[in-house]
């Protein structure tokens, strides 16, 4: 009687009250549901959002740093952050890492959360083909990088240097991550983009890069192709960059030379199991060139500076690198190959240990295809659901005092024995990725990167006239804030 009468009375009511009563209704339940859930994760990793649906999403929005230190010391090495419809899980640490990195594409996919890469690098390349075309297309890089071709790569990363510092002056004040932005993408226009643009089109190149990497914003990363000037700037240099590329690989396929860079291996490659073994297209070169141009442009001028500001604020560090560069020519002279960078044991210790402290990303991401579980450096297990984002950060597990010593301290010397602080849990070092999905092309860096350095420390004293920078974390790729370094040219003696 009494439900009949309160029915007969909610009937009563305006269409629009029993439509927002109905709401009402629906958002209380969802909402209660969302704080069940949030509240009685089960076997998953633990959740915290705070205000329901909007939390996880402003925590964010703070930066991942703060989020990760905030949970890290409240929840451990798992834990979830709901942002908005999705989940993302965080594994910080090695002993959680291990299918983060080691998994196959089916299992872990790259696709789905860097997609927003596509309008950057193109069409029909990395992100925006499948895993099959995509691990064809990552075998030609591979290719590539093999030693022999990495053995021809070196004096052109010597002539480049040496051409740059020889129009310095005797004496100056520079920001090292100007310097190495230069630098580097004139190495990388010599060796990867090809002698024919490195010599009349570099200029224009190098613009529209710039054009390309200032399109590249965190809010790319959500919304990539929303109508902004910056986003307009970053296609018309796409297209552009495109057409120039073609002509080169036009005239290149219709020419009987071979040159010694990437470029050349990729117009010789061919698929194998898909697209019927056809060669690659002009498109697809030029796309995957543009890719390799800005995954190694903005690793490898970082990861130079922070090389040169941690050595010169540890002067026993610095002191010990030049003093290998007087035995390196002592030994071989003014010589520069694969073999004497090789041998450069304390510069490489000093390159290691600043991308420890320093890697260029602050987080790496998978979409993970179906459930799978992580146990922690205590012994607890949890299972990551099906269609979490998953979150690994090479900056936060690099510092994990459990893992490494002193972890805030400049150190180069905890990877050789006794220390090997790197050695006792796979993956506690993940400066160029790790597992599975290793950076293939971190012998490449290392060369490069200790080309430059070898000619700088043969060549210049240094002296910091500012602190240390602090890290820029509004970056997408996280460098090094504004340091003056003032320079005097001086020869070292062997």
């Amino acid at each position: 009687m009494e439900l009949s009468v309160l029915s007969h009375d909610l009937h009563a009511l305006p269409l629009g009250t029993q439509l927002a009563g109905a709401a009402l209704v629906l958002f209380l339940s969802m909402l209660a549901l969302r704080l069940f859930s949030n509240a009685c994760p089960g076997k998953a990793p633990p959740v915290e959002e705070g205000i329901p649906f909007v939390g996880g999403l402003i925590k964010f929005s703070k930066g991942p740093l703060p989020l990760m230190t905030e949970l890290y010391a409240k929840h451990g090495e798992a834990f979830t952050v709901p942002l908005l419809h999705k989940k993302m899980t965080f594994l910080i640490g090695p002993h959680v890492a291990p299918h983060f990195y080691n998994a196959t594409d089916d299992k872990m996919s790259q696709s789905e959360v860097y997609d927003f890469n596509v309008p950057t690098f193109g069409r029909g390349v990395v992100y925006d083909v499948d895993q099959r075309v995509r691990s064809e297309q990552f075998r030609w890089v591979a290719n590539a990088l093999q030693t022999t071709k990495l053995r021809s790569y070196v004096p052109a990363f010597k002539l480049e240097a040496e051409e740059y510092f020889s129009k310095w002056e005797d004496e100056g004040v520079v920001d090292f991550m100007a310097v190495f932005s230069e630098l580097i993408i004139l190495t990388a226009s010599r060796t990867l983009l090809g002698r024919e643009i490195r010599e009349s089109m570099f200029r224009e190149v190098a613009d529209l890069y710039h054009d390309l990497d200032d399109g590249m914003r965190p809010i790319s990363v959500i919304f990539p192709y929303l109508p902004t000037a910056f986003h307009r700037k970053r296609d018309a240099a796409c297209a552009a960059l495109h057409a120039i590329f073609k002509k080169v690989i036009t005239s290149r396929r219709a020419s009987a030379a071979k040159e010694d860079d990437i470029l050349q291996v990729l117009i010789d490659s061919r698929y194998r199991n898909v697209y019927g073994g056809r060669a690659t297209t002009d498109n697809e070169i030029a796309g995957l060139l543009i890719a390799l141009l800005f995954a190694g442009q903005h690793t490898s001028s970082v990861t130079s500076s922070w090389t040169g500001y941690r050595m010169l604020a540890n002067p026993q560090w610095w002191k010990a690198a030049q003093e290998e560069q007087r035995h390196v020519m002592a030994a071989h002279g003014d010589a520069l190959d694969m073999d004497v960078l090789n041998g450069m044991n304390t510069l490489h210790l000093n390159i290691q240990e600043a991308l420890r402290m320093n890697p260029p990303l602050i987080m790496v991401m998978r979409l993970a295809k179906e459930a799978f579980p992580v146990t922690t450096s205590t012994g607890k297990t949890f299972v990551v659901p099906k269609g979490h984002i998953v979150a690994a950060s090479p900056t936060f597990a690099h510092r994990l005092p459990h893992i490494f010593k002193e972890p805030d301290e400049y150190q180069p010397d905890r990877y050789l024995p006794p220390r090997e602080e790197d050695k006792p849990v796979k993956l506690s070092y993940v400066g160029f990725g790790g597992g599975r999905h290793a950076c293939m092309g971190q012998n490449f860096a290392y060369l490069q990167i200790k080309t430059l350095w070898s000619v700088m420390l043969r060549n210049f004293d240094f002296e910091l006239l500012d602190p240390v920078p602090e890290p820029d974390y509004t970056s997408m790729v996280i460098g090094p804030k504004a340091c003056r370094v003032r320079y005097r040219r001086k020869k070292l003696v062997a």
